[in-house]
């Protein structure tokens, strides 16, 4: 149990009227013990619980030295380090609203950030200086002060270890995270106070099973939602530690941290997945550490999912989550899983399919998934009519086209702007492209609709080969020929493309439409 914070039998958070979220991720430790504890480890340093709290105080503290005020936004291009923790939760500490966005992308996208934001401060990793210091240029006079985060540290160690917490609402504004743009233009979603304890004890506890025994690894970034939770929410929630490693996650980094650091919990994507496969053919590695591994992002093929058990012994829990409603809402557990899904309803979380008049489906039908959830996001900033179309009456519309079996578990169909109609017949292109991935010769697949001589939709796979001299006619015969006896036969591709990869946001979702352009 956590001080003054509660979960009823409905799965509903009771918190106290005057709250601020760091106390409970970060000072309790000190007070429950944990202190000489290591909350982060990385292959530099190891910060302890005690030495965090100190410094997110003093981060918190520099921060309003540097004529920060509480309300104030701070953008944050921050690679996964301790400097990420001291950020965030000296911002959330002092009542400043930190935003860290996506760390891989160009001088134009963070320029529409910092102007879009309204940020009174950027920090920023030396390493996206590139990008970053163009992006201030850009914006001329409308740009707002800004410091490398070393620049930062040493403000840090000047600023008073001492912070009293800035109180608020639970249903304040806390942070926000932008979308990651995989249909357009990213839309910062804005966050509340409450939001990070909701996914952290509903997922992280209640599903995942997190506890202060476990060592947290999660390839995917902090500043993705899932890896936020992930890599820092879930440990720092639970006493547990958190392996941070700043380096683009690949098969060679991310074996070397699990065999370095013994991780009790891996968290990846399925495109990380799928190439950590294709090395493990090549050579065996010590993953005997991990109790679970868990993947979000795109849908995990049952494929994959059988094989990485059968090389590792140990499941892929797949499950969905989204920006919007900070993490997995819909997740398969180590004692109930079903390879090919995302799962059942994550405890608290509501969940509907509907059809294209707002009506719900009958199991087995496809539709509209819509979520209700104490995490969801409070609105989209400056995006009055796509906070409007996306949340409504407090339910999300999350995008996705799903079904649910007669077992309770829901299946994946892709995004709703990118479901193909073949023959009058709705048709799914993750179905067709997990039947491809089926095949060994298949690394990825991504499917699109595509006119043929009558200007009639039908499927197209563009495909990533795990040896692209594999490429030629007979191999598109197999595929075609796989996918006609698997299934549906109007779901077959009539054309398949060869690429050395597929267009992806930073968070591995696969961007269709970029295809389909």
């Amino acid at each position: 149990m956590i001080p003054g914070i509660e979960f009823g039998p409905d799965h509903k958070v009771r918190l106290p009227e005057a709250f601020n979220v760091a106390v409970p991720f970060i000072d309790r430790h000190i007070d429950q013990g944990r202190g000489s504890k290591p909350a982060i480890r990385t292959a530099h340093e190891t910060v302890t619980y005690a030495e965090l709290a100190e410094r997110v105080n003093r981060a918190g503290n520099a921060l309003l030295a540097l004529g920060m005020a509480p309300g104030d936004r701070l953008l944050m291009v921050v690679k996964d380090c301790p400097a990420f923790f001291y950020l965030f939760w000296g911002a959330i500490k002092a009542g400043i609203v930190p935003i860290p966005p996506n760390t891989l992308l160009r001088a134009p996208d963070y320029a529409y950030m910092i102007d879009d934001s309204g940020c009174r401060l950027v920090v920023y990793s030396r390493e996206y200086a590139g990008e970053i210091e163009p992006a201030l240029r850009q914006l001329g006079a409308k740009a707002p002060p800004a410091l490398t985060v070393d620049a930062f540290l040493a403000e840090v160690n000047k600023a008073s270890p001492s912070l009293v917490p800035r109180l608020a609402a639970p249903d304040d504004d806390c942070f926000w995270l932008y979308s990651s743009g995989s249909t357009g233009r990213p839309k910062g979603a804005v966050h509340a106070q409450r939001d990070m304890v909701v996914t952290s004890e509903l997922y992280g506890v209640r599903v995942l099973g997190v506890t202060e025994e476990d060592i947290c690894f999660s390839a995917a970034k902090l500043f993705f939602a899932y890896g936020l939770g992930n890599g820092m929410t879930f440990p720092l929630w639970t006493g547990a530690t958190a392996v941070l490693d700043e380096r683009r996650p690949t098969p060679d980094s991310t074996f070397e941290t699990i065999e370095t650091f013994s991780p009790t919990i891996f968290y990846g994507v399925p495109t990380l997945y799928a190439a950590q496969l294709a090395a493990l053919d090549a050579k065996p590695r010590r993953l005997e550490s991990l109790r679970a591994c868990v993947s979000a992002g795109e849908a995990l093929p049952a494929d994959m999912f059988r094989r990485w058990k059968e090389k590792t012994g140990t499941v892929i829990l797949d499950g969905i989550g989204s920006t919007e409603a900070l993490h997995i809402f819909i997740g398969n557990r180590l004692d109930d899983h079903r390879a090919g899904t995302s799962g059942r309803p994550v405890p608290g979380y509501e969940v509907r399919i509907l059809d294209e008049n707002g009506d719900p489906v009958p199991k087995g039908e496809s539709g509209r998934l819509w979520i209700r959830a104490e995490s969801a996001a409070k609105y989209y900033w400056n995006k009055p009519d796509k906070t409007a179309e996306t949340m409504v009456e407090g339910w999300l519309n999350t995008g996705d086209t799903y079904r649910q079996d007669d077992d309770g578990y829901f299946i994946y169909e892709g995004r709703s702007d990118d479901m193909l109609k073949v023959g009058g017949i709705w048709c799914s292109p993750v179905e067709i492209e997990n039947c491809l991935v089926g095949h060994p010769a298949v690394l990825e697949a991504a499917v699109i609709g595509y006119a043929d001589a009558d200007s009639l939709i039908k499927p197209k796979a563009v495909v990533v080969l795990k040896q692209s001299g594999d490429a030629g006619a007979s191999l598109t015969d197999e595929l075609m020929t796989l996918c006609k006896k698997s299934l549906a036969p109007y779901k077959y591709p009539r054309w398949i493309e060869y690429v050395p990869e597929l267009p992806k946001t930073a968070t591995g979702k696969i961007q269709r439409f970029k295809l389909r352009d």
